[in-house]
């Protein structure tokens, strides 16, 4: 047993742990079995004897990793210059000496941030030594605390904080050659599409996960809102969700209990083991400073330190990279090195720890003397670790991979230490619209199939499908409620505007003679709403790249650039695919696309501009919100001016995809890196209020359950009355044959007949009046299946589609077009008349009927379109 430190004094114990508990959990560590929190909390205090036999076993461990790593006796470090960019922050901790107020940075002849040519200049005398890190560090929002930081940023044009960070990062490449590796603080999921272009790595301390410290008066992180232990791990799961390299840690000796440190050190292995992100761990022991609150705590012992290291090697496991600073110890490296560690972290020849500006950095040569002393070898990486430098995509961004390579040893990742340190362009790849690939699949996928059912990369690509099966489990059998269903139906055909979200829930769970009435009320509220008329639009699918490394688990469309399967269209080929729609009767082309990381952000706008350059009067319905993001975050635009410049370059609405369900719980079990949906309500509402209209869409029958159908329902009703700006609900049946999630046994394999009746029927329920068009969609159903949504609420068939790749990559047997025919024949078996429409729902003119009647609405001949 171990006995709990009281709030505040750290994690000393008198009592300490006992004979036995120590000696039975250092023999699990010793076997490597696995470690639970109150085992690790035991082996955290060990001292003496136990601390050595816990040492050399985390020492063994960490020796096997090196060894499968290729590097056997190698110990590394960065060559580094440290910039603190502002020491103005919003938050308060208690024992630091970083952060301080404008007054004193006046007072000492100082701006209120680093200016360009002040970066620079510490840039390139880094560079001059041979450095190849430029060590970024800032306070958390400063201008969200005070209005000289937010002056600052206006007067030299910069939006925000982050704005002036990317910015600056693009000239330290572009100038000095150094690679940025940035600390900025608390980031959201939008912040890091905007620096993971200029950066090949980030960090943020995690520090400790003990939320007592930090909402306590008196806590070393109280009154400090970034400082949320539940933020900062949040923090870490989107750096993941986001393929950043990253670096975290903890912060020891600041009053956590041994238990609490155990559990950070979990806590961090499971966003670790989740996301296969965090490329280092740092270890750092608390030191009291001066005119702080904290000075007369006292610091965290050697012991302590040391025993901390080796608990994190063994529950961390070989592979980690653990770090300690050398700056913060008294010459004992060689007990470091024998916990376990094989990182000593940034070591600048220039510049101080503006961080610990009392304890100066080792020299280099010291630091490889006192390795070699005990058998290790002191080697030089780069900011990012030798791992991901190998992986590449998509930890690296195209635009940084030139300026990686420069400095990096192709066969071990690590630096090349003679590499000559030189500014390089910060651009777009070239020749982002060459044709490659299999840019027939749009026809072949119906005939010769996929060469595979999933990516060769399976195992990797989509983060540890363990935690996520663990994540998904309480959606794998929907859970049925007992409420009361005749009074929520007559509720319902009363004024479904008035059911309440316990009578939805009944609804969405009803069966049977119930499921069948609920379909006869959504029926009839249909027919009041938008008449008895089945609309459908003469569309076609353009789907540009299905080169992707998202990392969405639902999807069986993406994939890497150098898979069978992968391919990317030229302008000219999607500019000839519009032009053959139009010549058949199409007034819309739906264009969408994989995250193709060669493609810069104004290829969307090439996009639109090469549609309507061929066809003037086609409608550009084109871009999901993820795609819109992507493209904003690649430009520096806010997603305001990028909307703005799509609809200057033909684009004429916006798809409502990528919407899966609007519900963080499942979306970051059915992605990895998708926005999330606070960011989707963003971009949507965005273009709504630029004119720019959209459809909106839920996927379903995965991992989720009615209670996130209603939310997602009553989300998009509430948008709507906000903007207006919906033109239609779809409904997408989630499709799981070729799913890596469904391949995974994690989700469901898509929903039932009950399932798509009950969401056709509520979607018209909840959505009315707001939202008049509800759309089934025949590529997911068949057409008895779509036939039996326009008797369950819905209107609307969607698109003759003329090409569609991403529902038949996924395993849909129901082809890639309908002909007018074939539409009109759905709607005959509802037993309603047909008519066409166009995006926004008004009426298609003559001579576009003439040309779909003419050719049946579909391709004469359904072949690749090659240059």
């Amino acid at each position: 047993m171990t006995t709990s430190a009281t709030s505040g004094t750290g994690p000393a114990d008198p009592a300490g742990p006992t004979e036995n508990s120590l000696r039975r959990a250092l023999k699990r560590a010793r076997d490597g079995v696995a470690l639970d929190v109150s085992e690790a909390a035991v082996l955290l205090q060990a001292r003496g004897e136990h601390l050595d036999a816990l040492t050399a076993s985390a020492a063994r461990v960490r020796d096997a990793g090196l060894e499968a790593a290729g590097r056997p006796g190698v110990i590394t470090y960065s060559k580094s210059v440290f910039v603190p960019l502002t020491r103005l922050c919003r938050d308060k901790c208690h024992y630091c000496t970083f952060v301080t107020v404008p007054g004193k940075l006046r007072r000492a002849g100082h701006g209120m941030f680093m200016s360009p040519d002040e970066v620079l200049d510490v840039a390139r005398k880094g560079a001059a030594l041979g450095c190849k890190e430029a060590l970024i560090t800032l306070g958390d929002k400063p201008e969200d605390r005070w209005p000289e930081a937010r002056e600052w940023l206006d007067a030299h044009g910069y939006d925000d904080t982050i704005a002036y960070v990317r910015a600056i990062s693009v000239r330290i490449l572009e100038e000095t050659g150094l690679l940025p590796h940035l600390n900025p603080g608390v980031l959201s999921w939008t912040d890091f599409q905007r620096l993971k272009p200029v950066a090949p790595s980030m960090g943020m301390m995690l520090e400790t996960t003990a939320t007592r410290l930090w909402s306590e008066p008196g806590g070393p992180h109280h009154g400090s809102p970034d400082k949320e232990p539940a933020v900062r791990l949040r923090v870490l799961e989107d750096a993941g969700r986001s393929s950043v390299p990253f670096t975290s840690g903890l912060l020891i000796g600041i009053g956590e209990t041994y238990e609490e440190r155990a559990e950070s050190l979990f806590a961090l292995r499971k966003v670790s083991r989740s996301y296969h992100g965090i490329q280092e761990l740092i270890i750092q022991n608390f030191r009291a400073k001066p005119d702080t609150a904290m000075r007369g705590m006292p610091d965290a012992e050697l012991d302590e330190l040391v025993a901390t290291v080796a608990v994190a090697r063994h529950i961390m496991g070989p592979s980690a990279c653990l770090q300690a600073p050398p700056n913060l110890v008294d010459a004992e490296y060689e007990r470091l090195i024998g916990a376990g560690i094989d990182d000593w972290g940034g070591v600048s020849p220039l510049t101080i720890d503006h961080v610990n500006p009392e304890r100066p950095w080792p020299q280099i040569e010291e630091l490889a003397a006192k390795s070699r002393a005990v058998g290790f070898e002191l080697r030089e990486r780069l900011c990012v670790y030798p791992e991901f430098v190998r992986r590449g995509e998509p930890w690296l961004d195209p635009r940084l991979r030139p300026h990686v390579a420069a400095l990096a040893d192709p066969a071990t990742g690590l630096a090349l230490p003679d590499a000559p340190v030189v500014g390089r362009p910060w651009q777009e790849p070239d020749e982002a619209f060459t044709a490659s690939g299999r840019t027939d699949l749009h026809t072949a996928i119906d005939t010769e199939g996929r060469t595979s059912d999933r990516r060769e990369d399976f195992d990797e690509v989509y983060g540890d499908w363990a935690a996520l099966r663990e994540a998904a489990a309480p959606g794998m059998a929907p859970e049925r409620i007992d409420t009361d269903v005749r009074a929520a139906l007559a509720t319902a055909a009363d004024d479904p505007t008035r059911l309440t979200d316990d009578e939805a829930l009944a609804l969405l769970h009803a069966d049977g003679p119930a499921l069948d009435a609920l379909c006869k009320v959504a029926d009839d509220v249909r027919k009041s709403a938008v008449g008895d008329d089945v609309t459908y639009i003469v569309t076609r699918n353009i789907n540009f790249t299905n080169v992707c490394y998202t990392g969405c688990r639902f999807c069986a469309f993406a994939q890497r650039r150098t898979d069978a399967d992968a391919y990317t269209l030229s302008l000219d080929q999607v500019a000839d695919r519009a032009e053959q729609a139009w010549e058949v009767g199409a007034v819309e082309v739906c264009m969408q696309g994989g995250i193709h990381p060669d493609l810069p952000g104004t290829a969307y706008f090439d996009i639109a501009r090469a549609v309507k350059a061929r066809v003037p009067g086609m409608h550009v319905h084109a871009f999901s919100p993820m795609e819109v993001v992507n493209g904003a975050t690649r430009t520096g635009m806010s997603i305001r001016e990028w909307l703005s410049a799509a609809k200057e370059a033909g684009l004429d609405s916006v798809p409502g995809t990528a919407a899966e369900i609007l519900d963080d719980e499942v979306r970051w079990i059915l992605t990895k890196g998708k926005l999330p949906a606070a960011t989707w309500i963003e971009v949507i509402e965005t273009a709504h209020e630029l004119g720019l209209r959209s459809s909106s869409t839920m996927m379903y029958g995965h991992v989720d359950q009615p209670r996130h159908w209603l939310g997602h329902l009553r989300t998009l009703a509430g948008i709507q009355q906000r903007t207006g700006g919906f033109t239609e609900f779809v409904t997408l049946p989630f499709i799981h044959t070729n799913a890596p999630v469904y391949l995974a046994g994690i989700a469901r394999p898509g929903p039932t007949v009950r399932d798509n009746r009950a969401v056709t029927a509520m979607a018209r329920l909840l959505l009315h009046p707001h939202i008049p068009n509800i759309q089934t969609s025949w590529v997911k159903l068949g057409t008895e299946g779509a036939a039996e949504m326009l008797r369950s609420g819905a209107n609307d068939l969607g698109g003759t589609l003329m090409e569609e790749t991403i529902s038949r990559m996924a395993g849909s047997s129901y082809g890639s077009y309908k002909s007018v025919k074939d539409l009109i024949a759905v709607a005959d078996a509802a037993g309603r008349p047909a008519k066409p429409r166009t995006t926004l729902y008004g009426p298609v003119p003559e001579e576009r009927q003439r040309a779909a009647r003419d050719s049946d609405g579909h391709l004469p001949r359904l072949l690749p379109v090659l240059d």
